[in-house]
This record gives structure tokens, sequence and C-alpha cells, in this order.
């Protein structure tokens, strides 16, 4: 049976409407956060004390129970701009790896890499650590994350409920490793 031109230009003009609702979609999920974490803690700490213990990564293992290993896998094996890590990340549904790129790493203020899901179509990830000194020997560390992309909205509920607290936990693993090596120097 043929189908009527009328038919084919109706199916047609469906057929468009959907691409432009995924594309607009897709844009849209893309260029505004879909989700947000933010957790602070404040620490006993000066800016380069955890600028030492944040970027010294493959003792991670030792201390983070959300980055339980991370390393630098690009060529000159420093945490600068442009850096390409390799991060294990646990929560209570396992263990996940993922290669973010360094987007800023200014000692004793910011570290922050941007984390991709196939391109950024399916999920993009942000995360910065931002160290604000208070005076009095005090800081305070603000671990964040913003994400975009096509599934963040589905999994937006997941992340806070299983990402966010891992955010605390690793802020409050910080400044206990943070104490114990200003203790381990105290008693040399």
């Amino acid at each position: 049976m043929t189908r009527s031109p009328l038919r084919r230009r109706r199916v047609a003009g469906v057929l468009v409407v959907l691409a432009v609702l995924v594309a607009g979609y897709t844009v849209w999920t893309n260029v505004r956060p879909q989700a947000e974490l933010t957790a602070s803690a404040e620490i006993r700490a000066t800016p380069e004390e955890v600028w030492q213990v944040l970027t010294d990564l493959p003792r991670y293992e030792e201390w983070n129970p959300f980055m339980t290993s991370a390393r630098v896998i690009s060529d000159g094996g420093k945490v600068e701009d442009g850096a390409r890590l390799r991060i294990v990340m646990h929560d209570d549904s396992g263990d996940s790896t993922f290669e973010p790129q360094v987007r800023a790493a200014e000692r004793g203020r910011e570290l922050r890499w941007l984390g991709r899901i196939w391109p950024g179509l399916i999920g993009d990830g942000e995360h910065r650590f931002l160290i604000e000194p208070l005076g009095s020997g005090q800081v305070r560390f603000t671990q964040s994350e913003r994400f975009t992309g096509v599934a963040v909205p589905f999994a937006a509920g997941m992340l806070r409920s299983r990402t966010l607290p891992q955010f605390h936990a690793m802020n409050d693993a910080l400044a206990e490793r943070i104490a114990a090596v200003r203790a381990s120097a105290g008693s040399r």
C-alpha cells in the first residue's frame, strides 16, 4: 500500500518536531546545571597544609573514603592546569573510575576538574575544591560539583543521596588527615 503525500508530510513533520525537542532538551541540559552539590567544613589548617594533602594523590588510598585512588596520568605527572587524572570514587553502590581533566590548579586556593561521560552529552561533572582562609589558623574547605547533561535530571536524586554524603565524609577525613600530619610533624 502506498502512503499518500499528505501522510508522508505529517510523519516527516512529527519527526522534525521530535528532533527539535530532543535537540532542545540536549542543549538545555548541557548549558544549565541540572544538579549541584556542595559540602563545606572548617578545618584547623593553613591553605598550604590543605593544598599539600589535597594534591598528594597517591596517598588518597590511606585516608580518603570517597576518592579511594587518584593519580595523574598525563605527561608531567603534576596536578596542574590541563593535567589528566584517573580517580576511583567509592559510594554505597560500589566503585567507579573516571578520567577528568584539571581546569584550575591554584596552589592553596582552588582545584577544579571536569569529568565527562560520552563527550558531555550524557553527563559532565565539574568538581571543585575551594580553600578560603578564615584567619586564626583556620580555613573553610568547600567541595562542590555542578552536573550537566541529558541523563542528569534522571540521576539528580541519586547524586544527592549517594554522592553528597561522600563529600561530607571526605571533608571530615581531610580534616583528620591534616591533624595527623601536624601531629606527626610536631613529634619529630
